[in-house]
């Protein structure tokens, strides 16, 4: 039986694998953030993350960096290591090599072909402990998990950030909003781009704000994130940067299948690549079919608010502002969701950061 010594030594543990995992954002998928920590008398001899997609795994680079100390030690990892071939050997391979002689992982592997590495170690004499921490890893990785189940096979995961006042507007009376957020914020909003497939906005924002949806900063992807724009009928300009940049990264535009045609021959001209569907599900779907697992949404009210009466939305990152906006403030929530308390979804906390003046808190469903 594991004391309670024991079990507190294998979360601090943990917690470190799981901070090296979340070094890989942007860079790793479409596999998992991974992070892994070798540790002999109580001392860590050897860790690593996964840095890129094709790269090796974080397991066998930890056992690398420990060397000579793996033999007998244990071996923290925030999945359950993979038995499969695939663009790298099987981790169990590289455990057992080694010479560990305990594993503890946070969570089980949802893709069917990687799965199955704890019972591979323990058919072999490696003692295996998983569940450690099991909540953050699937938090960290919640596209990815997400990928897996039925709902994924279907659509995107979605997250929704808004910029708000502590009144929850995102604009004044006059509906601007630049800025609302501090420098330190945006920053961490280019940081978080860069771990998803596609950057969305609705048409109402990229005719009134012609954004570039570009990651800048130093967390960069591995690659661009699609530019997608929400436009029913096709009004984004040609003028607007995002058809004059095509060749910078890909921009995608989700329109109705009566949109009028010669705008979309105007907007193909210049690179862009127009995608059609009946409804908002449809196309999620269609997206989906496309390769974009995860998309992260910006922009107005009108747009989250569509998101979210659907009930798509997987991630809410809701940014505050120290400032209140007051009652002519424009796009609150009570303009964008009709509720009653009985109906109403609560979102789960996942964490709150501070970034600069600004608060972030992030939720789930």
């Amino acid at each position: 039986m594991t004391s309670p010594a024991d079990e507190a030594a294998d979360r601090r543990w943990m917690d470190r694998a799981l901070s090296l995992a979340a070094r890989g954002w942007g860079r790793v998928a479409p596999n998992p953030l991974v992070g892994a920590v070798v540790v002999r008398a109580g001392e860590a001899v050897g860790e690593g993350f996964h840095p890129e997609y094709g790269q090796p795994h974080a397991e066998p680079i930890a056992l690398r960096a420990a060397g000579i100390h793996a033999r007998g030690a244990t071996l923290y990892v925030t999945l359950e290591p993979c038995s499969h071939h695939g663009k790298t050997p099987p981790c169990t391979d590289a455990i057992v090599a080694a010479g560990i002689r305990r594993v503890v992982y946070a969570a089980s592997d949802p893709n069917p072909r990687a799965a199955g590495g704890a019972e591979v170690l323990r058919r072999v004499g490696v003692e295996v402990v998983g569940g450690v921490e099991a909540k953050r890893a699937h938090e960290l990785n919640a596209a990815f998990f997400f990928s897996f189940t039925p709902a994924g096979a279907q659509r995107p995961w979605i997250a929704l950030k808004l910029a708000l006042s502590l009144d929850a507007r995102v604009a004044d009376a006059a509906g601007r909003s630049a800025w609302i957020t501090s420098d330190a914020a945006r920053a961490e909003v280019h940081r978080l781009r860069a771990g998803f497939d596609a950057v969305a906005v609705g048409i109402g924002t990229a005719l009134a704000d012609d954004p570039r949806l570009t990651v800048r900063g130093p967390t960069l992807p591995r690659r661009p994130p699609v530019r997608l724009v929400f436009d029913r009928l096709l009004r984004l300009p040609e003028t607007s940067y995002l058809a004059r940049t095509t060749t910078e990264s890909p921009v995608w535009i989700l329109c109705d299948p009566q949109a009028p045609p010669d705008a979309r021959k105007r907007l193909e001209r210049h690179g862009v690549r127009v995608v059609t569907a009946p409804d908002l599900s449809a196309g999620l779907r269609t997206l989906r079919q496309e390769g974009i697992t995860s998309i992260f949404c910006e922009g107005g009210s009108l747009f989250a608010g569509a998101l979210l009466r659907a009930e798509l939305v997987d991630r809410l990152y809701l940014f505050y502002a120290p400032i209140l906006l007051g009652p002519n403030g424009r796009g609150g929530f009570a303009e964008i969701l009709d509720v009653t308390i009985g109906d109403v979804a609560r979102w789960r906390h996942v964490a709150s950061s501070a970034f600069g003046p600004d608060t972030l808190i992030t939720l789930g469903r």
